[in-house]
């Protein structure tokens, strides 16, 4: 117990503390621009039965899954590659490569699409060579994807390649011997031994891309606000801090429900297992 102390004291300054304290603010109310003490349920019921919170929640919602999903497919061949087909020291140096763009700013990584997606930018430049172009790929549903995928699909391949280098080789061979051809041995073998450290790094896409801010506001434009930008606008009226709180508890508890599904599900056993 005591060398779990600091641990704990760490938890309740840096995360119990503040989120008690965000749920307690969502109860307060503002006026003349002062947040002032009390308990009232008017944030919850204004921000709950508005149409745009429901818009960006559910948009929030689908976008973080449908960038979560392209991160695992994308991911998944390379780190098969990597894995199963790669020398141990080439699958170290591609992990190491593959971290190296943590080390640069996401922000930064993320305005270098700019020069990329721009209408004039070096992608539609490539098109406009085969005759296609120019689209319009900024400040679009498009845009808002990629900077997703600027901040997951790393980790994604990262997590997949640790996961499927532990699979011991002895079972796909044996597949592989028993005249499993190599689509259904992936999908027989090696997707069901990987099940928890696939499903473990598609929740970490996720979370990532619900919760991010820079990708939506600077490749997607806003044009259609998810929730953290949803959260500074409505900071921006009238210091409604109180209400921006209930749209952050929101997407904590969403986050905490499919956080806590998907590890359930990750770590369940076959049926007949003991």
């Amino acid at each position: 117990m005591t060398w779990r102390l600091p641990i704990i004291i760490w938890q309740l300054m840096f995360f119990v503390g503040p989120v008690l304290f965000m749920v307690a603010i969502s109860f307060f109310v503002v006026k003349n621009y002062r947040m002032n003490a009390a308990f009232e349920f008017v944030n919850w019921q204004k921000m709950l039965s508005r149409g745009y919170f429901w818009d960006s929640y559910w948009y929030t919602l689908l976008i973080a899954s449908l960038s979560a999903t392209i991160a695992m497919l994308i991911a998944f061949p390379a780190a098969y590659t990597l894995a199963f087909r790669a020398s141990e020291a080439l699958r170290r140096w591609a992990v190491f490569l593959l971290i190296i763009p943590f080390f640069t700013s996401y922000l930064v990584r993320t305005f270098s699409w700019y020069v990329i997606l721009a209408e004039s930018g070096v992608l539609n430049a490539m098109l406009g060579y085969v005759g296609l172009g120019p689209f319009k790929m900024l400040n679009t549903h498009f845009g808002t994807v990629i900077g997703y995928l600027t901040l997951t699909l790393p980790l994604a391949v990262i997590l997949q390649t640790v996961t499927m280098a532990n699979i011991d080789k002895t079972l796909v061979e044996a597949a592989r011997n028993l005249g499993c051809k190599p689509f259904e041995t992936i999908w027989r073998v090696v997707i069901p031994l990987s099940k928890t450290g696939l499903i473990i790094a598609a929740l970490f896409c996720f979370i990532l891309s619900f919760g991010d801010f820079i990708a939506p506001f600077y490749l997607g434009g806003s044009q259609e606000p998810t929730l953290p930008i949803l959260i500074l606008d409505t900071t921006k009226s009238g210091q409604q801090w109180p209400r921006a709180a209930v749209v952050a508890i929101m997407m904590m508890v969403t986050l905490f429900t499919i956080a806590f599904a998907a590890i359930a599900l990750a770590y369940r056993k076959p049926k007949g297992a003991t």
